[in-house]
Protein backbone atom coordinates (compact mmCIF):
# COMPACT_ATOMS: atom_id res chain seq x y z
CA UNK A 1 0.00 0.00 0.00
CA UNK A 2 1.46 3.15 -1.42
CA UNK A 3 -1.22 5.38 -1.54
CA UNK A 4 0.69 6.72 2.08
CA UNK A 5 0.68 10.70 0.08
CA UNK A 6 -2.99 10.60 0.23
CA UNK A 7 -2.42 11.27 4.24
CA UNK A 8 -1.72 14.48 5.63
CA UNK A 9 1.67 14.95 6.40
CA UNK A 10 1.87 17.83 8.62
CA UNK A 11 2.96 18.88 11.95
CA UNK A 12 0.89 17.10 14.60
CA UNK A 13 -0.21 20.25 15.93
CA UNK A 14 -2.18 20.69 13.19
CA UNK A 15 -5.12 17.94 14.45
CA UNK A 16 -5.74 21.00 16.87
CA UNK A 17 -5.36 24.02 14.99
CA UNK A 18 -7.35 22.62 12.02
CA UNK A 19 -10.37 22.31 13.96
CA UNK A 20 -9.90 25.83 16.42
CA UNK A 21 -9.59 27.68 13.32
CA UNK A 22 -12.68 26.09 11.54
CA UNK A 23 -14.66 26.33 14.41
CA UNK A 24 -13.33 28.53 17.46
CA UNK A 25 -16.89 28.39 19.08
CA UNK A 26 -17.01 25.10 19.41
CA UNK A 27 -16.74 23.49 22.79
CA UNK A 28 -13.63 21.36 23.36
CA UNK A 29 -12.89 20.36 26.98
CA UNK A 30 -15.06 20.04 29.52
CA UNK A 31 -13.00 19.34 33.01
CA UNK A 32 -15.93 19.19 35.94
CA UNK A 33 -17.72 21.55 34.62
CA UNK A 34 -15.20 24.03 33.75
CA UNK A 35 -15.56 24.38 29.54
CA UNK A 36 -13.24 25.81 26.62
CA UNK A 37 -13.80 26.16 23.85
CA UNK A 38 -11.56 25.49 20.44
CA UNK A 39 -10.47 29.02 19.74
CA UNK A 40 -9.65 29.10 23.69
CA UNK A 41 -8.03 25.99 23.77
CA UNK A 42 -5.79 26.69 20.99
CA UNK A 43 -4.55 30.94 22.06
CA UNK A 44 -4.12 29.45 25.54
CA UNK A 45 -1.90 26.54 23.83
CA UNK A 46 -0.02 29.62 21.21
CA UNK A 47 0.86 31.65 24.55
CA UNK A 48 2.16 28.62 26.36
CA UNK A 49 4.60 27.70 23.09
CA UNK A 50 5.79 30.98 23.12
CA UNK A 51 6.29 30.32 26.92
CA UNK A 52 8.32 27.49 26.43
CA UNK A 53 10.60 29.27 23.93
CA UNK A 54 11.01 31.84 26.40
CA UNK A 55 12.46 28.90 28.81
CA UNK A 56 14.19 28.17 26.23
CA UNK A 57 12.88 25.07 24.55
CA UNK A 58 14.40 24.49 20.95
CA UNK A 59 13.68 21.87 18.17
CA UNK A 60 14.00 18.66 19.44
CA UNK A 61 14.07 19.38 23.39
CA UNK A 62 12.18 16.76 25.16
CA UNK A 63 8.99 17.91 27.54
CA UNK A 64 7.87 15.97 30.22
CA UNK A 65 4.10 15.47 31.06
CA UNK A 66 3.38 14.38 34.38
CA UNK A 67 -0.39 15.04 34.53
CA UNK A 68 -3.75 13.18 34.73
CA UNK A 69 -6.42 13.86 31.96
CA UNK A 70 -7.41 17.81 32.78
CA UNK A 71 -7.41 20.98 30.51
CA UNK A 72 -3.56 21.53 31.33
CA UNK A 73 -2.32 18.33 29.70
CA UNK A 74 -3.97 18.83 26.48
CA UNK A 75 -2.17 22.42 26.18
CA UNK A 76 0.75 21.30 26.94
CA UNK A 77 1.04 18.51 24.88
CA UNK A 78 0.01 20.77 21.46
CA UNK A 79 2.16 23.73 23.02
CA UNK A 80 5.52 21.60 23.11
CA UNK A 81 4.48 20.26 19.91
CA UNK A 82 4.01 24.20 18.20
CA UNK A 83 7.28 25.30 20.43
CA UNK A 84 8.84 22.26 18.49
CA UNK A 85 9.57 20.37 21.60
CA UNK A 86 9.08 16.63 22.04
CA UNK A 87 6.37 15.48 24.22
CA UNK A 88 7.53 12.69 26.85
CA UNK A 89 4.28 11.23 28.72
CA UNK A 90 5.06 10.03 32.44
CA UNK A 91 2.44 8.34 34.58
CA UNK A 92 1.75 10.01 37.61
CA UNK A 93 1.19 7.21 39.36
CA UNK A 94 4.89 6.19 38.81
CA UNK A 95 6.95 5.84 41.98
CA UNK A 96 9.40 8.51 42.41
CA UNK A 97 12.50 6.56 41.27
CA UNK A 98 10.20 5.37 38.10
CA UNK A 99 9.88 8.96 36.85
CA UNK A 100 13.50 10.04 37.78
CA UNK A 101 14.75 6.93 35.87
CA UNK A 102 12.27 8.00 32.53
CA UNK A 103 13.43 11.71 33.23
CA UNK A 104 17.54 10.67 33.40
CA UNK A 105 16.60 8.34 29.95
CA UNK A 106 15.11 10.61 27.90
CA UNK A 107 16.99 13.95 28.89
CA UNK A 108 13.83 16.09 29.53
CA UNK A 109 14.53 19.30 30.63
CA UNK A 110 11.10 20.87 31.90
CA UNK A 111 8.53 18.85 33.09
CA UNK A 112 4.49 20.08 33.38
CA UNK A 113 2.72 18.92 36.63
CA UNK A 114 0.03 19.75 39.18
CA UNK A 115 0.27 21.66 42.55
CA UNK A 116 -0.63 18.21 44.17
CA UNK A 117 1.42 16.74 46.83
CA UNK A 118 1.56 13.44 46.02
CA UNK A 119 2.17 14.21 42.15
CA UNK A 120 4.81 17.23 42.19
CA UNK A 121 6.99 16.38 45.11
CA UNK A 122 7.99 12.81 43.29
CA UNK A 123 8.69 15.20 40.21
CA UNK A 124 10.57 18.14 42.27
CA UNK A 125 13.26 15.05 43.78
CA UNK A 126 14.67 15.00 40.14
CA UNK A 127 14.83 18.83 39.68
CA UNK A 128 18.77 20.24 39.44
CA UNK A 129 19.99 16.93 40.18
CA UNK A 130 19.13 15.36 36.21
CA UNK A 131 18.83 17.12 33.24
CA UNK A 132 15.37 18.27 34.82
CA UNK A 133 15.63 22.55 35.13
CA UNK A 134 12.34 22.97 35.41
CA UNK A 135 8.74 22.10 36.80
CA UNK A 136 5.85 24.23 35.34
CA UNK A 137 3.45 23.50 38.32
CA UNK A 138 -0.08 23.89 36.76
CA UNK A 139 -2.65 24.51 39.83
CA UNK A 140 -5.37 22.16 39.47
CA UNK A 141 -8.13 24.80 41.57
CA UNK A 142 -7.32 26.99 38.80
CA UNK A 143 -8.76 24.36 36.47
CA UNK A 144 -11.94 23.79 38.14
CA UNK A 145 -15.36 25.70 38.22
CA UNK A 146 -15.28 28.57 40.84
CA UNK A 147 -17.20 27.14 42.95
CA UNK A 148 -15.18 23.63 43.02
CA UNK A 149 -12.13 25.46 43.41
CA UNK A 150 -12.94 27.14 46.69
CA UNK A 151 -14.03 24.14 47.86
CA UNK A 152 -11.07 22.53 47.03
CA UNK A 153 -8.79 25.04 48.25
CA UNK A 154 -10.61 25.01 51.56
CA UNK A 155 -11.08 21.29 52.27
CA UNK A 156 -8.36 19.68 50.04
CA UNK A 157 -5.69 22.66 51.56
CA UNK A 158 -3.48 19.44 53.07
CA UNK A 159 -3.06 17.75 49.48
CA UNK A 160 -1.59 20.83 47.25
CA UNK A 161 2.20 21.27 47.73
CA UNK A 162 3.84 24.18 49.10
CA UNK A 163 5.74 24.99 45.63
CA UNK A 164 9.29 27.04 46.16
CA UNK A 165 9.61 30.54 44.58
CA UNK A 166 12.73 30.05 42.56
CA UNK A 167 14.13 29.90 39.14
CA UNK A 168 13.30 26.00 38.84
CA UNK A 169 9.62 26.64 39.54
CA UNK A 170 7.66 28.47 36.41
CA UNK A 171 3.26 28.61 37.56
CA UNK A 172 1.68 27.99 34.47
CA UNK A 173 0.00 31.33 34.56
CA UNK A 174 2.98 32.91 34.03
CA UNK A 175 4.43 30.45 31.31
CA UNK A 176 1.36 32.31 29.35
CA UNK A 177 2.16 35.56 30.23
CA UNK A 178 3.97 36.69 27.09
CA UNK A 179 1.36 37.72 24.59
CA UNK A 180 3.73 37.41 21.63
CA UNK A 181 2.60 34.62 18.96
CA UNK A 182 5.85 31.58 19.47
CA UNK A 183 8.15 31.42 16.67
CA UNK A 184 8.02 29.44 14.24
CA UNK A 185 9.51 26.10 13.99
CA UNK A 186 10.68 24.08 10.91
CA UNK A 187 9.32 20.97 11.27
CA UNK A 188 9.48 17.72 8.70
CA UNK A 189 7.24 15.28 9.87
CA UNK A 190 8.23 12.86 8.58
CA UNK A 191 11.79 12.61 10.57
CA UNK A 192 11.56 15.53 13.54
CA UNK A 193 9.99 13.31 16.31
CA UNK A 194 6.52 14.33 17.93
CA UNK A 195 6.52 12.08 20.98
CA UNK A 196 8.60 9.37 23.24
CA UNK A 197 6.23 6.96 24.24
CA UNK A 198 7.64 4.10 26.78
CA UNK A 199 6.58 0.96 26.55
CA UNK A 200 7.67 -2.52 27.45
CA UNK A 201 7.90 -3.35 23.58
CA UNK A 202 8.18 -6.72 23.13
CA UNK A 203 10.88 -8.02 25.40
CA UNK A 204 9.56 -6.03 28.43
CA UNK A 205 12.28 -3.92 28.97
CA UNK A 206 10.98 -0.16 29.17
CA UNK A 207 11.83 2.17 25.86
CA UNK A 208 10.93 5.33 24.54
CA UNK A 209 9.06 4.66 20.77
CA UNK A 210 10.26 7.66 18.74
CA UNK A 211 6.87 8.49 16.90
CA UNK A 212 6.74 11.09 14.37
CA UNK A 213 4.31 13.98 13.65
CA UNK A 214 3.57 11.67 10.57
CA UNK A 215 2.97 9.44 12.68
CA UNK A 216 0.84 10.72 15.00
CA UNK A 217 -0.81 12.81 12.35
CA UNK A 218 -1.30 9.25 10.06
CA UNK A 219 -3.01 7.30 12.74
CA UNK A 220 -5.25 9.75 13.99
CA UNK A 221 -6.60 10.42 10.49
CA UNK A 222 -6.80 6.59 9.90
CA UNK A 223 -9.13 6.08 12.52
CA UNK A 224 -11.31 9.26 11.74
CA UNK A 225 -11.83 7.31 8.68
CA UNK A 226 -12.43 4.32 9.82
CA UNK A 227 -14.77 5.36 12.13
CA UNK A 228 -16.10 7.98 9.99
CA UNK A 229 -19.58 8.53 11.19
CA UNK A 230 -18.96 12.02 13.47
CA UNK A 231 -20.05 15.64 12.68
CA UNK A 232 -18.19 18.69 13.96
CA UNK A 233 -19.67 20.19 17.39
CA UNK A 234 -22.15 16.63 17.25
CA UNK A 235 -19.92 14.49 19.48
CA UNK A 236 -18.67 13.99 23.29
CA UNK A 237 -15.15 11.91 24.14
CA UNK A 238 -15.85 10.44 27.53
CA UNK A 239 -12.14 10.77 28.47
CA UNK A 240 -11.51 8.65 31.26
CA UNK A 241 -9.03 6.16 30.10
CA UNK A 242 -5.19 8.90 30.66
CA UNK A 243 -3.41 10.46 28.06
CA UNK A 244 -0.16 9.80 29.12
CA UNK A 245 -1.35 6.20 27.63
CA UNK A 246 -1.07 6.05 23.85
CA UNK A 247 -4.30 4.11 22.87
CA UNK A 248 -5.73 7.27 25.14
CA UNK A 249 -3.91 10.00 23.10
CA UNK A 250 -5.00 8.82 19.39
CA UNK A 251 -8.26 7.40 20.53
CA UNK A 252 -9.59 9.70 22.52
CA UNK A 253 -7.74 12.55 22.75
CA UNK A 254 -6.40 13.13 19.27
CA UNK A 255 -9.29 11.65 17.13
CA UNK A 256 -11.81 13.62 19.27
CA UNK A 257 -10.26 16.87 18.61
CA UNK A 258 -9.72 16.20 15.14
CA UNK A 259 -13.60 15.62 14.44
CA UNK A 260 -14.27 19.23 16.38
CA UNK A 261 -16.00 16.84 19.56
CA UNK A 262 -16.42 17.66 23.02
CA UNK A 263 -13.40 15.78 25.14
CA UNK A 264 -15.43 15.47 28.87
CA UNK A 265 -12.15 14.64 30.96
CA UNK A 266 -12.27 12.62 34.17
CA UNK A 267 -8.72 12.48 36.37
CA UNK A 268 -9.02 8.90 37.30
CA UNK A 269 -11.43 6.35 37.06
CA UNK A 270 -13.89 5.99 39.57
CA UNK A 271 -17.06 3.65 38.58
CA UNK A 272 -20.00 5.99 40.55
CA UNK A 273 -18.48 9.54 39.47
CA UNK A 274 -18.03 7.79 35.64
CA UNK A 275 -21.56 6.51 35.81
CA UNK A 276 -22.98 10.05 36.85
CA UNK A 277 -20.67 11.72 34.56
CA UNK A 278 -22.74 9.16 31.78
CA UNK A 279 -26.14 9.88 32.82
CA UNK A 280 -25.79 13.73 33.44
CA UNK A 281 -23.01 14.63 30.45
CA UNK A 282 -24.49 12.51 27.49
CA UNK A 283 -21.32 11.41 25.73
CA UNK A 284 -21.96 9.86 22.82
CA UNK A 285 -18.08 7.99 21.99
CA UNK A 286 -16.54 6.13 24.48
CA UNK A 287 -12.98 4.76 24.60
CA UNK A 288 -11.65 2.33 27.02
CA UNK A 289 -10.20 -0.33 28.48
CA UNK A 290 -11.86 -3.99 28.75
CA UNK A 291 -11.44 -3.56 32.72
CA UNK A 292 -14.03 -0.69 32.96
CA UNK A 293 -16.59 -2.24 30.80
CA UNK A 294 -16.89 -5.12 32.86
CA UNK A 295 -16.59 -2.86 36.11
CA UNK A 296 -20.04 -0.97 34.47
CA UNK A 297 -20.91 -4.59 33.95
CA UNK A 298 -20.72 -5.53 37.43
CA UNK A 299 -21.82 -2.39 38.74
CA UNK A 300 -25.00 -2.37 41.77
CA UNK A 301 -28.06 -0.59 40.62
CA UNK A 302 -27.36 -0.19 37.27
CA UNK A 303 -31.52 1.13 36.64
CA UNK A 304 -30.27 4.09 38.41
CA UNK A 305 -28.01 5.30 35.89
CA UNK A 306 -28.60 6.42 31.83
CA UNK A 307 -26.21 4.69 29.65
CA UNK A 308 -28.36 5.32 26.74
CA UNK A 309 -26.44 8.36 24.86
CA UNK A 310 -23.16 6.43 24.06
CA UNK A 311 -23.34 5.73 19.90
CA UNK A 312 -20.43 3.06 20.42
CA UNK A 313 -17.55 2.25 22.54
CA UNK A 314 -13.96 1.64 21.64
CA UNK A 315 -12.20 -0.99 23.14
CA UNK A 316 -8.23 -1.21 23.62
CA UNK A 317 -5.27 -1.92 25.13
CA UNK A 318 -6.08 -5.49 26.43
CA UNK A 319 -8.65 -8.40 24.57
CA UNK A 320 -12.46 -7.93 24.97
CA UNK A 321 -14.02 -10.93 26.58
CA UNK A 322 -16.97 -11.67 24.80
CA UNK A 323 -18.62 -11.72 27.76
CA UNK A 324 -18.33 -7.89 28.75
CA UNK A 325 -18.99 -7.19 24.95
CA UNK A 326 -22.29 -8.65 24.84
CA UNK A 327 -22.87 -7.83 28.62
CA UNK A 328 -21.87 -3.96 28.16
CA UNK A 329 -23.82 -3.47 25.06
CA UNK A 330 -26.79 -5.13 26.66
CA UNK A 331 -26.92 -2.57 29.13
CA UNK A 332 -26.06 0.42 26.72
CA UNK A 333 -27.74 -0.04 23.68
CA UNK A 334 -24.25 0.76 22.46
CA UNK A 335 -21.83 -1.14 19.80
CA UNK A 336 -18.45 -1.94 21.44
CA UNK A 337 -15.68 -2.69 19.37
CA UNK A 338 -12.69 -4.16 19.71
CA UNK A 339 -9.24 -2.35 18.29
CA UNK A 340 -5.56 -3.48 18.44
CA UNK A 341 -2.55 -1.78 18.28
CA UNK A 342 0.71 -1.30 20.53
CA UNK A 343 2.85 2.09 21.05
CA UNK A 344 4.92 1.29 18.45
CA UNK A 345 2.50 2.11 15.84
CA UNK A 346 1.22 5.22 17.36
CA UNK A 347 -0.58 2.75 18.44
CA UNK A 348 -3.27 1.55 16.53
CA UNK A 349 -3.40 -0.56 13.47
CA UNK A 350 -6.80 -2.55 13.34
CA UNK A 351 -10.30 -2.39 14.59
CA UNK A 352 -14.13 -3.55 14.27
CA UNK A 353 -16.50 -1.02 12.68
CA UNK A 354 -19.35 0.03 14.44
CA UNK A 355 -21.38 -0.25 11.39
CA UNK A 356 -20.28 -3.15 10.04
CA UNK A 357 -19.81 -7.24 10.93
CA UNK A 358 -18.17 -7.68 14.35
CA UNK A 359 -16.99 -10.73 14.95
CA UNK A 360 -16.77 -12.54 18.06
CA UNK A 361 -13.05 -12.34 19.15
CA UNK A 362 -11.76 -10.63 16.64
CA UNK A 363 -9.69 -7.12 16.44
CA UNK A 364 -11.62 -5.85 13.07
CA UNK A 365 -9.83 -5.46 9.76
CA UNK A 366 -6.17 -3.75 9.38
CA UNK A 367 -7.04 0.14 8.82
CA UNK A 368 -6.48 2.46 5.96
CA UNK A 369 -2.85 2.55 4.76
CA UNK A 370 -1.82 -0.49 7.20
CA UNK A 371 -0.98 -4.04 5.61
CA UNK A 372 -0.79 -6.70 8.13
CA UNK A 373 0.53 -10.54 8.07
CA UNK A 374 0.94 -13.69 10.20
CA UNK A 375 4.27 -14.99 9.78
CA UNK A 376 4.71 -18.72 10.12
CA UNK A 377 6.11 -19.31 13.88
CA UNK A 378 8.55 -21.67 13.23
CA UNK A 379 9.26 -20.05 9.85
CA UNK A 380 9.39 -16.30 10.31
CA UNK A 381 9.78 -15.94 5.88
CA UNK A 382 6.59 -17.80 5.34
CA UNK A 383 3.09 -16.21 5.67
CA UNK A 384 0.80 -18.24 7.86
CA UNK A 385 -2.64 -19.66 5.38
CA UNK A 386 -5.91 -18.41 6.57
CA UNK A 387 -7.06 -19.93 10.26
CA UNK A 388 -3.49 -20.21 10.81
CA UNK A 389 -1.68 -18.73 13.88
CA UNK A 390 1.37 -16.67 13.14
CA UNK A 391 3.72 -13.30 14.69
CA UNK A 392 1.67 -10.13 13.62
CA UNK A 393 3.91 -8.06 11.89
CA UNK A 394 2.60 -4.58 10.35
CA UNK A 395 3.35 -1.76 7.77
CA UNK A 396 1.52 1.15 7.58
CA UNK A 397 2.68 5.41 8.05
CA UNK A 398 1.89 4.59 12.08
CA UNK A 399 4.76 2.60 12.54
CA UNK A 400 7.54 4.62 14.61
CA UNK A 401 11.19 5.70 13.59
CA UNK A 402 12.51 3.08 16.10
CA UNK A 403 13.56 3.11 20.05
CA UNK A 404 15.56 6.21 21.24
CA UNK A 405 19.15 5.46 21.50
CA UNK A 406 18.50 1.59 21.40
CA UNK A 407 19.72 0.31 17.87
CA UNK A 408 19.47 -2.95 19.11
CA UNK A 409 16.22 -3.64 20.11
CA UNK A 410 15.11 -1.31 17.27
CA UNK A 411 16.90 -3.69 14.78
CA UNK A 412 15.18 -6.90 16.15
CA UNK A 413 11.68 -5.22 15.78
CA UNK A 414 12.29 -3.27 12.51
CA UNK A 415 12.53 -5.24 9.00
CA UNK A 416 12.22 -3.50 5.84
CA UNK A 417 9.51 -1.26 7.12
CA UNK A 418 7.56 -3.92 8.74
CA UNK A 419 7.40 -3.91 12.31
CA UNK A 420 7.17 -7.69 14.57
CA UNK A 421 4.75 -7.49 17.15
CA UNK A 422 5.52 -10.21 19.18
CA UNK A 423 1.42 -11.41 18.93
CA UNK A 424 0.18 -14.29 17.91
CA UNK A 425 -3.00 -14.63 16.28
CA UNK A 426 -4.36 -15.41 13.08
CA UNK A 427 -6.71 -13.95 9.52
CA UNK A 428 -9.81 -15.66 8.73
CA UNK A 429 -11.14 -15.61 5.01
CA UNK A 430 -12.96 -12.37 5.36
CA UNK A 431 -9.88 -10.47 6.44
CA UNK A 432 -10.36 -10.32 10.03
CA UNK A 433 -7.86 -10.79 12.56
CA UNK A 434 -8.06 -12.78 15.74
CA UNK A 435 -5.46 -12.66 18.84
CA UNK A 436 -4.42 -15.69 20.50
CA UNK A 437 -1.78 -14.26 22.88
CA UNK A 438 1.52 -13.27 23.22
CA UNK A 439 4.69 -15.15 21.74
CA UNK A 440 6.10 -14.68 25.37
CA UNK A 441 2.99 -15.85 27.02
CA UNK A 442 2.32 -19.07 25.10
CA UNK A 443 2.90 -22.32 27.34
CA UNK A 444 4.79 -25.56 25.95
CA UNK A 445 2.74 -28.20 27.18
CA UNK A 446 4.54 -31.66 26.00
CA UNK A 447 5.55 -30.14 23.22
CA UNK A 448 2.28 -28.47 22.01
CA UNK A 449 1.54 -24.60 22.19
CA UNK A 450 -1.36 -23.20 24.43
CA UNK A 451 -2.73 -20.14 24.41
CA UNK A 452 -3.64 -18.61 28.01
CA UNK A 453 -6.41 -16.23 26.16
CA UNK A 454 -7.91 -19.30 24.73
CA UNK A 455 -8.56 -20.89 28.76
CA UNK A 456 -9.54 -17.14 30.04
CA UNK A 457 -12.44 -16.78 27.40
CA UNK A 458 -13.54 -19.75 28.46
CA UNK A 459 -13.89 -19.22 32.32
CA UNK A 460 -15.38 -15.80 31.04
CA UNK A 461 -18.00 -17.45 30.16
CA UNK A 462 -18.51 -18.90 33.43
CA UNK A 463 -21.51 -16.65 34.57
CA UNK A 464 -20.07 -16.09 38.53
CA UNK A 465 -16.19 -15.21 36.71
CA UNK A 466 -15.14 -11.60 37.01
CA UNK A 467 -11.74 -11.44 35.53
CA UNK A 468 -9.20 -13.95 34.80
CA UNK A 469 -5.48 -14.76 34.10
CA UNK A 470 -3.84 -17.79 33.13
CA UNK A 471 -0.13 -18.09 33.27
CA UNK A 472 2.02 -21.15 32.52
CA UNK A 473 3.84 -22.89 36.04
CA UNK A 474 6.84 -25.30 35.93
CA UNK A 475 5.80 -29.01 35.52
CA UNK A 476 8.23 -32.02 35.77
CA UNK A 477 6.61 -34.00 33.12
CA UNK A 478 5.22 -31.85 30.62
CA UNK A 479 7.45 -28.75 31.17
CA UNK A 480 4.36 -25.95 31.62
CA UNK A 481 1.16 -26.44 32.47
CA UNK A 482 -1.48 -23.97 32.52
CA UNK A 483 -2.79 -22.28 36.24
CA UNK A 484 -5.27 -19.74 35.90
CA UNK A 485 -6.57 -17.21 38.47
CA UNK A 486 -10.07 -16.05 39.17
CA UNK A 487 -11.78 -13.12 40.66
CA UNK A 488 -15.72 -13.26 41.41
CA UNK A 489 -18.55 -11.08 41.30
CA UNK A 490 -20.40 -9.88 44.19
CA UNK A 491 -22.53 -12.54 45.89
CA UNK A 492 -21.38 -15.37 43.35
CA UNK A 493 -21.23 -19.39 45.06
CA UNK A 494 -18.61 -20.90 42.13
CA UNK A 495 -15.96 -22.53 43.73
CA UNK A 496 -12.13 -23.54 42.35
CA UNK A 497 -13.28 -27.05 42.07
CA UNK A 498 -16.51 -25.92 39.81
CA UNK A 499 -14.49 -23.76 37.76
CA UNK A 500 -12.09 -26.57 37.16
CA UNK A 501 -14.85 -28.41 36.15
CA UNK A 502 -16.49 -25.57 33.64
CA UNK A 503 -13.27 -24.80 31.87
CA UNK A 504 -12.64 -28.33 31.83
CA UNK A 505 -15.72 -29.40 30.26
CA UNK A 506 -15.26 -26.36 27.37
CA UNK A 507 -11.41 -27.08 26.63
CA UNK A 508 -9.45 -30.09 24.75
CA UNK A 509 -6.89 -31.80 27.03
CA UNK A 510 -4.04 -30.13 26.19
CA UNK A 511 -5.72 -26.78 27.37
CA UNK A 512 -7.08 -27.59 30.26
CA UNK A 513 -5.71 -25.76 33.16
CA UNK A 514 -4.09 -27.76 36.41
CA UNK A 515 -6.10 -25.35 38.96
CA UNK A 516 -8.15 -22.78 39.29
CA UNK A 517 -7.29 -20.10 42.15
CA UNK A 518 -9.84 -17.87 43.59
CA UNK A 519 -8.92 -14.42 44.45
CA UNK A 520 -10.07 -11.13 46.32
CA UNK A 521 -7.93 -8.77 43.25
CA UNK A 522 -6.12 -9.42 40.36
CA UNK A 523 -2.80 -7.48 39.83
CA UNK A 524 -2.96 -4.99 37.20
CA UNK A 525 -1.15 -2.21 35.52
CA UNK A 526 -1.36 1.34 36.45
CA UNK A 527 -3.83 2.08 33.49
CA UNK A 528 -5.90 -0.85 34.55
CA UNK A 529 -5.08 -3.83 32.25
CA UNK A 530 -4.73 -6.99 34.07
CA UNK A 531 -0.85 -7.67 34.58
CA UNK A 532 0.49 -11.25 34.37
CA UNK A 533 4.17 -10.63 35.58
CA UNK A 534 3.50 -10.13 39.53
CA UNK A 535 1.64 -14.06 39.40
CA UNK A 536 4.38 -15.35 37.45
CA UNK A 537 7.24 -13.92 39.56
CA UNK A 538 5.39 -14.95 42.56
CA UNK A 539 4.77 -18.52 41.19
CA UNK A 540 8.33 -18.81 39.90
CA UNK A 541 9.27 -18.19 44.11
CA UNK A 542 6.41 -20.04 45.23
Amino acid sequence: MSEFSQLPCSPAWDILSNTAKAHPDLRCLDFLGNTMTYGEVWATVRLAARGLQDLGVKKGDRVGLCLPNCPYYVIAHYATLLAGGTVVNFNPLYTKQEIHHQIVDSSITIMFTLDIKTIYEKVASALHNTSLRSIVVCALSEALPPIKSLLFQVFKRAEIATIPKDLGHVPFELLIADKDEPRPVDIDPKTDIAILQYTGGTTGVPKAAMLTHANIRANTEQVRLWLDDTEPGQEKFLCVIPFFHVFAMTAAMNFGLTTGSELILLPRFDLSDLLDTITQKKPTIFPAVPTIYGAINAAQDLDRYDLKSIRYCISGGAPLPGKVKTGFEAISDCVLVEGYGLSEASPVVACNHPKRENKAGSIGLALPWTEIECRDLDDFDKVSAPGEPGELIIKGPQVMAGYLDNEDETNLVLNDGWLRTGDVGYQDKDGYFFLTDRIKDLIICSGFKVYPHVIEEALYRHEDVYEAIVIGIPDDYRGEVPKAFVTLKSGAKATAESLLAYANKNLNPIERPIAVEIRNELPKTLVGKLSKKELIKEQSHG
